[in-house]
């Protein structure tokens, strides 16, 4: 009965919580609307996808900038570290190289050690032995070849001076007499240079070398530049220098009235207005390239030629011998014939005073093979030849008596001269010679000059020489050597310069640097035997004949 009960109840329950009125079917529209709804809930997740791989795009994108910019600050730290030691190492071989150049400029200015420390040590060379080996004359054969050959052939040469100088000082008073103050250069009294007033002329005949200094007409004056004024000057153009003509009113007051139209109300103080500067382009310099304010030697040359014709003309009634010009490409080279057929050469040098210093520009030297020609006509090549001669001089008066370093440079310019004339000229020279003989006197100590060391000292000398042809090398012994005394009053320029290779010509040209090596070995070689034959027999007159000369 509870049973059946229980389940009327149930089934009265489930009809009444079922009917629709009592709980609405809120749901009912629901398959209505599905589709629309699945259609959007798509498009929206198509809008999602798209974005998100929008994002991640743009999420690639600034991890690869970030990637990039990471790698470039990395390569510009790893280059900044590499070039900050490529710096340091650069620096580091810079300060060593200048170290070594320092040590070797110091150490190998002088004669190299191996010559130094006596007869018999060796100097390193070609064929590992100083001179290839070449035992020259001892002591007594050098002796007796200097007293029969060279001291009686050079017995006159103050006669010989004394001559010449007397003639000089005729014709130049002509040339003076025949110039025009106002207009013409003004020549100065002569300097005797060389071989002939440093007591080591060889040769014959013997040849005097005269450096006549000359200067402009008022109101001019000649304002010198040195090559080591400028920074950048080409290695073919040290040893040289300019010299510019210039007014005396013009750049020495510092006055611009000349350079610059003056209004009508204004007058320069310094020069009045009478007196004005005249303007560079309105003035002829004397003697000066065209178009250029720097004196030209071409035109020195041309105008010294004359200036000693007409001079000549003027006093040859006064002698009884002729006056002739020994070289046609050389001005001053002068040669005075005798009726009796003899002659007698001598160089009169046109020169400039570099400032008050004993300084000379010259507009030509005697030419050595090795020589290299100016630029250009403006070109004046620096002359040491006073220097030269002070310091030999001042020298000698601190070696012992009869010092041997004149005879040992006179036997070897005698050697020189004779393979010269067996074999042609070469790059060698007289002046090299006296050069290797200077650096030995500054370095050498004046007891290692006395007369019973004429033998050590003579291979000493060529040994120098050897090396110095061997490395290419043989620095000027005025230009960049500190070592030189200042008592001479060097000008500093000069002093501070850098150091001059006479050598040079050596590197650039192979075949002359061949031919002077090979006529140096066999000037060597042939030594020994020219000095004994020398030493037995004395020609009469062992010279070439000159050129053919030309008569003023």
């Amino acid at each position: 009965m509870a049973l059946g009960l229980f389940r009327v109840c149930l089934v009265v329950v489930t009809a009444i919580i079922n009917h629709p009125l009592l709980f609405p079917r809120e749901n009912a529209t629901v398959p209505e609307n599905e589709e629309e709804i699945i259609r959007k809930m798509q498009v929206l997740e198509e809008k999602l996808h798209l974005e998100q791989l929008r994002l991640e795009e743009e999420v690639a994108q600034l991890a690869a900038e970030k990637e990039a910019l990471e790698r470039v600050a990395e390569e510009a730290q790893q280059q900044n570290e590499s070039r900050s030691a490529w710096d340091l190492w650069s620096t580091l071989c810079m300060i060593l190289f200048l170290v070594i150049e320092v040590w070797r400029q110091d150490h190998q200015d002088g004669p190299s050690p191996e010559c130094l420390g006596g007869d018999e040590d060796e100097l390193p060379g070609q064929d590992g032995a100083p001179l290839r080996g070449i035992i020259l004359p001892n002591k007594a054969t050098l002796d007796h070849f200097y007293e029969r050959c060279i001291r009686g052939a050079t017995a006159d040469a103050a006669r010989t001076r004394e001559f010449v100088e007397g003639f000089v000082d005729d014709l130049l008073e002509a040339l003076r007499s025949l110039c025009n103050r106002d207009r013409d250069m003004e020549v100065e009294d002569f300097i005797g240079v060389d071989s002939m007033y440093e007591n080591w002329q060889v040769d014959k005949p013997l040849l005097c070398h005269l450096f006549v200094p000359f200067i402009p007409p008022e109101p001019y004056h000649f304002h010198p530049e040195l090559w080591c004024s400028s920074r950048s000057v080409p290695l073919n153009r040290q040893g040289y220098g300019q010299i510019k003509v210039v007014r005396a009113d013009e750049d020495t007051l510092g006055c611009i009235c000349g350079k610059t139209k003056l209004g009508e109300d204004l007058l320069c103080l310094l020069h009045g207005k009478n007196n004005l500067a005249q303007p560079i382009s309105e003035v002829e310099d004397p003697l000066c390239a065209r178009g250029s304010p720097y004196l030209d030697t071409m035109q020195v040359m041309r105008w010294f030629q004359v200036a000693l014709t007409k001079a000549w003309h003027r006093i040859a009634h006064k002698y009884e011998f002729d006056l002739a010009f020994g070289q046609l490409d050389t001005p001053g080279s002068l040669k005075i014939r005798f009726r009796s057929g003899k002659f007698m050469p001598f160089n009169l040098i046109p020169v400039i005073q570099c400032d008050d210093s004993d300084l000379y520009f010259v507009s030509h030297l005697p030419r050595e093979p090795s020589g290299e020609t100016p630029a250009s006509s403006t070109d004046w090549l620096l002359s040491f030849a006073v220097y030269e001669r002070h310091f030999l001089r001042m020298t000698s008066k601190a070696l012992p008596e009869g010092a041997c370093h004149l005879t040992c440079l006179q036997i070897a310019s005698f050697l020189l001269s004779k393979q010269r004339r067996l074999t042609g000229p070469s790059g060698l020279g007289n002046y090299h010679l006296k050069t290797a003989l200077l650096h030995l006197l500054l370095s050498r100590r004046s007891t290692d000059w006395k007369a019973g060391q004429l033998d050590a000292r003579l291979r000493e000398l060529l040994c120098f020489l050897e090396k110095s042809l061997l490395e290419k090398k043989l620095h000027h012994f005025f230009i960049g050597n500190r070592k030189v005394p200042e008592t001479l009053g060097l000008p500093e320029a000069v002093r501070k310069a850098e150091p001059l290779n006479l050598f040079r010509p050596f590197v650039l040209q192979r075949s002359l640097y061949r031919e002077t090596m090979d006529s140096f070995y066999e000037m060597l070689k042939n030594a020994p035997a020219l000095i004994s034959e020398y030493s037995l027999h004395i020609p009469s007159d062992h010279a070439n004949l000159p050129p053919k000369a030309v008569v003023l």
